[in-house]
């Protein structure tokens, strides 16, 4: 692996680029705070420093890696990966780059399931796992939304409990610019295509043949309205965990983390702690 580029600030953070994969693809990674090491495992919309992270960097160092393809000027290293199994190997190579071992993870929807697919298969790797309505498990009776096929204007409806809400606002901005808009479109639609292509068609991969090798004792967080995931998936997680537990959040959808940004990182903190 090549060696990492040299640090460089980003919107109060501080921003590198990693090299893994033999050169071919480069993962940007955001990072802020003091202490213990934290690592943030985005879902697929792309990465959104938001104070929900500002709030966890408060007492951890948050390393927040963009998903290979959506970090600027590499959007064509996703091609470089196959399969599933490549991207578990992509990230190893990327903690392994920043001499992360141990460190707390902390994962929402597609990010959840990479990290503890990632928690699976190098137990040594996470010291502790909070995962935020996590993909990757599966039920006939229970299906998971393929947000993929959603007709835009429905998106927001499903990502957040309050599709007007400010959360939904900096997801799903349209700015008054026509190129910037587009921008914003094309990024987000390019962002879910770089995640979909290792859940397509349905989010099912084998995580629960290998769900037992989760070492860490681990934290589910649960949006209680939810339109992507049904509860019963929640429980199914758990029930497979050694060492785990479940929150469930009244008046918050899918992205939670965003809607009750205090709540999580209260929860989140006080499990790790």
């Amino acid at each position: 692996m090549r060696g990492v580029e040299p640090v460089s600030t980003l919107n109060g953070t501080q921003a590198r680029t990693v090299p893994v994969w033999q050169g071919r693809v480069r993962m940007r990674v955001l990072s802020k705070g003091a202490g213990p090491n934290l690592v943030f495992f985005h879902g697929p919309w792309g990465l959104h420093w938001t104070p929900f992270l500002d709030a966890l960097a408060q007492h951890f160092t948050v390393h927040a890696p963009e998903h290979p393809g959506t970090s600027p000027g590499a959007n064509d290293d996703i091609y470089n990966l196959d399969g599933l199994w490549d991207l578990i190997l992509c990230y190893d190579e990327l903690l392994e780059g920043l001499s992360l071992d141990g460190a707390a993870f902390v994962g929402h929807s597609f990010g959840a399931m990479v990290a503890c697919e990632l928690a699976a298969a190098y137990p040594r790797r996470a010291g502790r796992l909070a995962l935020i309505d996590p993909i990757g498990l599966w039920r006939d009776d229970a299906p998971v939304t393929n947000w993929m096929m959603l007709d835009p204007k429905e998106l927001p409806g499903h990502v957040f409990r309050d599709s007007t809400s400010a959360g939904a606002k900096l997801l799903f901005a349209q700015p008054e610019d026509d190129a910037a808009r587009v921008a914003a479109q094309v990024g987000l639609t390019w962002a879910m295509g770089a995640t979909g292509k290792f859940i397509w068609p349905i989010p099912d991969k084998g995580l629960k043949k290998r769900i037992h090798r989760v070492k860490a004792p681990t934290l589910l967080i649960w949006g209680e309205q939810d339109r992507f995931l049904d509860r019963a998936l929640a429980q199914q997680s758990i029930d497979r965990c050694d060492q785990g537990r479940v929150e469930y959040l009244p008046g918050a959808s899918h992205w939670v983390h965003h809607e009750k940004p205090d709540r999580v990182a209260k929860l989140i903190l006080d499990f790790f702690a």
